[in-house]
């Protein structure tokens, strides 16, 4: 019998690992309180219970880390990565996204929906083995590895380029792979759009190396990227939960999704109220 062990980061930085369709372990969360599980799921303190509750729901509605994942989806909030990247697939600007599900590991995904619904419904996965029935779904030819579910984006990013894909964005946790993707050499006429998420928790270091070779990267309750953010100015959308442009192609990007879903163009008017934000800022 093949192994069944996904673990994800979720609300709050806990680790959730999710074996055989049941929540067998969840680390303590790093915040007491995300804005957006505020807003959408009323939870008020971030705690190990209201966590397994949060992820049972996944598993029963949408069948998250099991054979009955349903991968397709529209969008679910207005501004987040997984709907920057779903509106400009649809519109033609990216032709590739080289993301990350439960199940499958690195996959490529050119489907809006597809995108939507691996990004926008999984937080961040640190590990994950095959799932054959979501392998099924989304095709063996598109995951990097069938056999082993491997987690390896810049690996991913080869293969896209291998397939002849010309605008590929990658979305990857913050890592030193990040440079490593930034530094990939490509022909003139490849374009690489790197988006970071789930950035809670990143050094200073680790901030200074995303400003400088990111284009998307959102605040989520990273103190030092939100503080980081004041001194730089990159043009950004949202209070609660910010999600920063970093360059001149992540401004673009973003505000195609503004434009897609008639919100105003990003802004870069500081000082932002960090009163808005997550507690505490880690």
């Amino acid at each position: 019998m093949l192994e069944d062990k996904h673990i994800i980061e979720a609300l709050g930085k806990a680790q959730v690992t999710i074996e055989n369709g049941k929540v067998t372990s969840i680390t303590q969360p790093e915040i007491d309180y995300c804005p957006i599980f505020g807003k959408y799921h009323n939870i008020q303190k971030l705690t190990k219970e209201e966590i397994r509750k949060n992820i049972e729901y996944r598993i029963a509605d949408f069948g998250m880390c099991t054979k009955d994942r349903v991968l397709k989806m529209d969008d679910m909030l207005s501004v987040g990565i997984s709907e920057i990247l779903r509106s400009n697939v649809e519109l033609g600007n990216i032709d590739c996204v080289v993301g990350a599900c439960e199940g499958t590991g690195t996959l490529l995904m050119t489907d809006a929906d597809l995108v939507q619904g691996v990004g926008g419904r999984v937080s961040g996965l640190v590990s994950t083995t095959p799932i054959p029935e979501i392998i099924e779904q989304v095709g063996r030819e598109n995951i990097l590895d069938p056999e082993t579910a491997e987690l390896n984006q810049l690996k991913g990013l080869e293969m896209a380029i291998d397939k002849g894909y010309k605008n590929i964005a990658v979305t990857i946790l913050p890592c030193p792979m990040v440079k490593q993707l930034r530094e990939y050499p490509v022909d003139d006429d490849v374009n690489v759009y790197i988006f970071v998420a789930h950035t809670t928790g990143t050094s200073v270091d680790e901030t200074k190396m995303l400003f400088e070779t990111a284009d998307i990267v959102t605040a989520c309750s990273s103190k030092n990227i939100i503080e980081y953010a004041q001194i730089k100015k990159p043009y950004y959308y949202g209070e609660s939960v910010p999600i920063y442009a970093i360059s001149e192609d992540g401004r673009r990007l973003l505000d195609v999704r503004l434009n897609h879903i008639n919100k105003p163009s990003s802004t870069n008017e500081y000082p932002q109220d960090l009163d808005k934000m997550s507690k505490p800022l880690k």
